[in-house]
């Protein structure tokens, strides 16, 4: 099988600055390319920050002009990176919780939240998902947060054929050891390579855990951040014989 590299970036937003936070991502980006990275996954709404109530003056179509210079720049490095913004569909549509997929062969892709967490109705509407992600023989199955919180969700993640489950999400230090269990369960019962990338300071009012971790199939963890910050949570393998690593980002 062939062998893939993939990291979770935690990264550190700012509320609502969209050019600060776009060149942090585009610095996350290069040093990912540095260890050789193929799939970088950000925490979920990573380029505006976990802000609501500025979701609808935030919201962009999937292919704004503003997010080209970080489409360039996963052509440019031949790495396909998943970003979280709000996001429309259409210039009068709802507000969605978005991944978007900026392909290293320049393509582009959406996924957006299918499961709102309770409140987030008054701000977005549930999205439809997407296509999992195509490494050589590896599938991957990309999550927005609550999504995991839905056995279904991974269930027919892993029933579609997907060897990989790679969640961007907001994850409080409250909720970390719970979700924490539920995503090392999913990994163990389906066989998965379970990848968190988690905010790595406060968003939106919460007090982010960061720890982005991953845990390979029998359910093990292999890596985890330590603490808040920002980091990059490497992931090199395949056949479900998967290594892990933890670089620290020097802001």
């Amino acid at each position: 099988m062939t062998l893939l590299t993939l990291a979770a970036a935690q990264s550190v937003s700012i509320a609502g600055d969209l050019p600060t936070n776009l060149a942090g991502h585009q610095r996350l980006m290069r040093l990912a390319a540095q260890q050789g990275v193929q799939l970088l996954v950000f925490p979920e709404l990573s380029l505006t920050g976990y802000e609501p109530q500025l979701a609808a003056e935030l919201a962009l179509a999937p292919d704004s002009p503003v997010l080209q210079p970080l489409r360039d720049l996963a052509r440019e490095l031949q790495m396909t990176t998943v970003v979280g913004l709000p996001i429309r569909l259409v210039d009068d549509g709802p507000v969605l919780i978005g991944a978007l997929v900026l392909g290293g062969d320049g393509s582009l892709a959406v996924y957006s939240k299918q499961h709102l967490h309770p409140g987030e109705e008054r701000a977005f509407a549930a999205g439809s998902g997407g296509a999992p992600l195509a490494f050589a023989e590896h599938q991957v199955a990309l999550a927005v947060c609550a999504d995991f919180s839905h056995a279904s969700h991974v269930q027919a993640a892993a029933h579609a054929g997907a060897d990989v489950y790679a969640a961007g999400v907001l994850i409080s230090e409250g909720g970390y050891a719970v979700d924490g269990t539920l995503l090392q369960g999913y990994a163990r019962e389906h066989g998965l390579l379970v990848l968190m990338a988690n905010h790595g300071g406060p968003s939106g009012g919460w007090t982010c855990a960061g720890r982005s971790a991953a845990w390979g199939p029998q359910g093990e963890l292999l890596a985890a951040v330590d603490g808040v910050g920002e980091a990059l949570l490497l992931v090199r393998g395949g056949a479900g014989q998967w290594q892990a690593q933890v670089l620290p980002v020097a802001r």
